[in-house]
């Protein structure tokens, strides 16, 4: 077996150790005589799963008791049209900060539902920056803000929140979920796709907070209803049930590596081992975004042509370094680096990026 460094934004790489235990375990769970993707849902070995799950997500996140945690189907482009339907009642606007890709969608959403105020607009800067957050002009009133946390495609990532006021956050954290400590105070709802920090595709975290909980649209049909599955314990439904069993063994991994502060820490050191080979490169690589505004998780760059990027995606991937296109609708190279990225396959590209460009600068 020969893995490489697996640098795709999503789904992405998930830790060895990981993968191995979910192979040793796929034919027969823990000596009941079948897979855990056969099992019922209601079942007690499925139960220790999503209990176990549930505790450890608390635990890593640091999420208080007034806060529930739902693990939902549909990803986080779900989420788009759950928030405002739950949270956006027919007298109220919403505050949204237009960020990028993921937060245009957010927006192509919540419009169809009610009335969005749009506080920024990053369109002008083709989505390379973000504001200062302090700046903001938000509504007092409003009945939440939209953000998004961190833009896999424009590589961009909020590193302080806004004072709002009392108005609850609505913040996808699809890509930065579990890579670094939050202010959950400030946050009303977050909700993130597990395909990048969480584990695989086909499972949705949510984490809102009793009292917006309380306040959400009663008269939705059930499966869109945030009361419907906190009442059920996301079992109103039966979950992506092998999706939360590799969630579980994926945190229980970030767990005995040492929680959310290593995984800050190493965040820090992959994208800065990057960051270094981009600002040192005398201009061959140019990284869009500004140096506030960088992406731990997405790093973005350009090669001085389109033909020299191609190359560099090509002899890359020969030597083991894949995923490194950049999104079809902005071109350019792109390494997306989460949580169980280790630190030596950030050296590995470093190191071949500083070789590239003496090479070809």
């Amino acid at each position: 077996m020969s893995r490489i460094y697996n640098f795709n934004p999503g789904p992405a790489t998930l830790p060895l150790p990981v993968l191995e235990k979910a192979a040793s375990e796929l034919v027969e769970y823990r000596g009941k005589g079948m897979s855990i993707l056969e099992m019922s849902h209601r079942s007690p070995e499925y139960s220790q799963v999503h209990q176990e799950a549930t505790r450890l997500l608390k635990k890593l996140l640091g999420i208080p008791d007034n806060f529930k945690l739902l693990f939902l189907g549909g990803g986080a482009t779900l989420q788009f049209c759950m928030v405002p339907l739950n949270l956006l009642h027919s007298d109220q606007s919403c505050d949204l900060v237009l960020s990028g890709t993921w937060a245009q969608k957010a927006w192509a959403d919540a419009k169809k539902i009610g009335k969005v105020n749009l506080v920024y607009d990053g369109e002008p800067d083709n989505y390379a920056s973000l504001p200062d957050p302090g700046g903001l002009k938000l509504d007092p009133s409003a009945a939440y803000l939209h953000m998004t946390s961190n833009e896999t495609i424009g590589g961009i990532q909020w590193h302080s929140w806004p004072e709002t006021g009392g108005v609850p956050i609505a913040c996808d954290m699809s890509s930065d979920i579990l890579s670094r400590r939050l202010p959950l105070e400030k946050f009303g709802i977050i909700y993130a796709g597990a395909q990048k920090n969480l584990g695989p595709s086909g499972v949705c975290v949510v984490v809102i907070r009793d009292d917006v909980l309380e306040n959400c649209d009663q008269n939705l049909p059930a499966y869109l209803s945030y009361r419907a599955h906190a009442g059920k314990d996301s079992l109103y439904n039966t979950p992506p049930v092998f999706a939360v069993y590799l969630m579980k063994l994926v945190l229980e991994w970030v767990d005995e590596n040492g929680g959310i502060e290593v995984a800050e820490k190493r965040a820090d050191e992959r994208s800065g081992l990057l960051y270094e080979a981009i600002d040192d490169s005398g201009g061959f690589y140019k990284s869009p975004v500004p140096k506030k505004n960088r992406s731990k998780m997405n790093i973005v760059f350009r090669l001085p042509t389109e033909d020299l990027e191609k190359r560099f995606i090509a002899e890359a991937a020969a030597e083991g370094l894949g995923g490194l296109k950049g999104h079809r609708s902005v071109g350019g190279c792109r390494a997306s680096m989460y949580n169980a990225m280790p630190i030596e396959g950030a050296k590995a590209l470093s190191g071949f990026m500083r070789e590239f460009a003496r090479k070809n600068g």
